[in-house]
């Protein structure tokens, strides 16, 4: 027996025990433990049948991640679960697999390949291999539909979302809920089966349907994969393996399923997701703030600004449990804001996010407020007025007189310096930022910012605070737009040149469509309001370099008043529903103004808008990294992920420059720097990686985070 697993007895019915801390996760020494096991229980005539269990707290989590990495590395492995789950499933004494906590990829196939599975009605079961980019690789999807029917084992590998238990028994995934001690529960059902023949998921094909059935089950599948898991592989290699369980006997269907998995796994979409899974991980861990620095509790908050986002903000910390005031400079505006909450919370009931007294409890935590009364006794301050230094600085001046020292004083701004504002109060090392990402009731992504007299125990506190909210937190340092809205100029400022060049608006908003992003550059503009960047422009216009380009055709929306959807016209224009169309008006603009302005347009390739596009932000993001504004390339592909609509199975902008090779990203932008002048200087830190043959992901694991 391995350390891992252990084997006890209930007088006739043996007790198989998984101890793999903090998941038991199905690494190397598992199944051969479990296996060993299997071969005592086999030779002990005493023992009638057999439970597995997790210990700790959940059943089995899933494989282990780390050896797909190997795998694909090349380094050398066994035969994989299959054979294994085979030998389970040949015991000619029933195997009842226990589930608590979750029983997750590996986890569910080992579960499957047991006679019967008993649960507690908290558990939860699914086969979550598609967010990685794969697809089940021990049968899953050939026991699966077995168990649960072709329509439910389509969608669970589809989609990778869990099942409850009470659903999982609906199905036929599980055999009983067990109220009460799990375990006990579980030796008893033991007991009730051990006499009667112990049924093989195998070779059950009762719930394989017949084919029209299934045609229109994998046609409509196929169809959903298209639109809503555009350019994704493992949705559809998922497809093909259920329908290859419902055309094939179970060997050729696995060895079906087993070519599919592979080829996943080789893609660089499983490696970008994976890439993705260790980075939100690693995210949380700052070199300088030591894991055991104490934290600043937070029972109770206040949001200062009462619009889109400190609406937004204060629903977030509600929805986490803390109570919070939420104060506006009049009545009318807090009216606003609080039916917009109010209207939000409604929508969320009616769409069945919660139930109706979820929502009240929550709307109960929030209280409106005119004054600054009752801000000495709340934890957390975090301010959300509009984005203007002098108003901002005014509100601090006025926190810092009002709020109990030790509250953490912080700013939701998307641009302003930290640093600037945390100046205007007496207690620096309590201001922080808190960048949340619009609407901040929807949105994961946290930018928390670090201002240069910023203490360890606020960072760490904030760190700990995005996951009580259920935000990803992002630690960045103080330069003019952070990270995210940093890259974000040029991105936008080269889909804005392409325009006066001569490419189509819809074209380029496609191309990065077709790319995988959700959302085009332009269309985003017009959801975030074209006045927002208007705004930033001109009270940043001076900072700019004498001479150097500057993007002029989305001004002149503004000037017309075309702010975007608000307005119902930006680059688009919207009706009623805020469905966009494309705009002759703008079409017939665009053509003056870029005449006026001398400009001889062009044809314009889908490959190259994409390319300036992405190239754009990539070779801003080399600056940001290498002046120690993010503290890791990964940092940067979070927030792009969670924050920007980039796509996950590319791995976030620094990881796809590393995939297509850094040299070839360099001699791209070398390219653009001769054609478009300085603005396409490529950074140092991407020429540096080029010429040394290396990536960004091998970059400054260790370097500290500019203050």
């Amino acid at each position: 027996m391995t350390d891992l697993v252990q084997l006890t007895k209930d007088n006739d019915i043996a007790i198989i025990t998984i101890n793999n801390p903090p998941v038991n996760a199905l690494s190397p020494g598992v199944p051969e433990g479990i296996s060993e096991a299997l071969d005592r229980i086999a030779q002990d005539a005493s023992v009638k049948a057999a439970v597995l269990i997790g210990g700790g707290r959940t059943f089995v989590a899933g494989a282990d991640i780390k050896e797909f990495g190997k795998m694909t590395s090349g380094k050398p492995r066994g035969a994989g679960l299959t054979p294994f789950l085979l030998k389970m499933e040949d015991s000619t004494k029933p195997v009842i697999v226990a589930i608590h906590g979750t029983a997750f990829g590996g986890g569910l196939e080992l579960a499957m390949a047991g006679h019967y599975r008993v649960a507690v009605s908290s558990a939860q079961v699914g086969q979550p291999e598609v967010k990685l980019g794969l697809i089940p690789g021990a049968a899953g999807t050939q026991r699966l539909p077995r168990l649960a029917g072709v329509a439910k084992a389509v969608e669970m590998c589809m989609t990778g979302n869990p099942v409850k238990a009470e659903e999982a028994l609906k199905f036929g995934i599980i055999d009983r809920i067990i109220e009460g001690d799990l375990l006990a529960g579980a030796i008893a059902f033991a007991r009730e089966v051990a006499a009667k023949p112990a049924p093989k998921t195998r070779e059950r094909n009762e719930k394989l349907g017949n084919a029209t059935e299934n045609a229109s089950i994998f046609s409509s599948a196929r169809e959903t994969a298209a639109k809503k898991q555009r350019g994704l592989l493992a949705p559809v290699a998922a497809i093909d393996a259920i329908e290859a369980a419902t055309k094939m006997p179970f060997e050729e269907g696995c060895k079906f399923e087993q070519k599919l998995f592979i080829d996943c796994l080789f893609s660089e979409q499983s490696k970008s997701l994976i890439h993705v899974f260790f980075s939100e991980r690693e995210v949380s861990k700052i070199p300088d703030i030591p894991k055991d620095t104490p934290l600043i509790p937070i029972k109770t908050a206040a949001v200062v600004g009462a619009g889109t986002m400190g609406g937004g903000i204060a629903m977030v910390l509600a929805n986490a449990g803390i109570p919070v005031l939420l104060k506006e400079t009049d009545q009318t505006a807090l009216d606003r804001g609080l039916a917009t909450i109010k209207s939000n919370y409604a929508n969320s009931v009616k769409r069945g996010r919660f139930s109706q007294q979820a929502a009240d409890e929550r709307l109960n935590r929030i209280t409106p407020t005119l004054s600054y009364d009752g801000f000495s006794t709340v934890d957390l301050v975090i301010e959300a007025v509009f984005e203007g230094m002098a108003l901002k600085k005014e509100v601090f001046k006025e926190l810092d007189r009002v709020c109990k020292p030790g509250a953490i004083l912080a700013s939701n701004t998307s641009t302003l310096n930290i640093d600037e504002i945390a100046a205007s109060t007496s207690r620096p090392a309590f201001v922080i930022g808190t960048h949340f990402f619009s609407p901040a009731n929807v949105m994961r992504l946290l930018e928390i910012v670090r201002g240069k007299a910023t203490s360890p125990e606020v960072i760490a506190t904030c760190m700990q605070l995005s996951k009580t909210l259920g935000k990803v937190g992002v630690l960045v340092g103080n330069c003019r737009g952070f990270v995210g809205n940093r890259m974000f100029g040029p991105y936008r400022r080269e889909a804005q040149f392409l325009i006066e060049e001569g490419a189509s608006i819809e074209a380029v908003d496609q191309a990065l469509v077709d790319f995988g992003n959700a959302m085009g550059p332009l269309a985003v503009g017009d959801l975030a309001g074209l006045d927002v960047g208007w705004r930033i422009n001109k009270e940043y216009r001076h900072l700019q370099p004498p001479g150097i380009r500057q993007a002029f055709v989305e001004d002149h929306l503004c000037e017309l008043g075309r702010f975007g959807q608000k307005t119902g016209a930006g680059w688009y224009k919207y009706d009623d529903q805020r469905r966009a169309a494309p705009d002759p008006v703008v079409d017939e603009l665009i053509r003056k103004w870029v005449a006026e302005a001398g400009i001889v347009q062009r044809q314009i390739s889908a490959e190259e808008i994409t390319d300036r596009c992405i190239y754009a932000l990539v070779n801003e993001g080399a600056r940001i990294l290498e002046e120690g504004y993010a503290l890791r390339a990964s940092d940067i592909d979070i927030i792009y992920l969670n924050g920007y609509g980039f796509p996950a199975h590319r791995g976030g902008p620094m990881w796809y420059a590393d995939t297509v090779g850094l040299k070839k990203v360099y001699e791209r932008v070398s390219e653009f720097h001769r054609q478009h002048g300085e603005i396409w200087r490529p950074a140092p830190l991407l020429k540096r990686l080029a010429e040394q043959g290396k990536t960004f992901a091998q970059f400054g694991k260790e370097e500290g985070v500019a203050t």
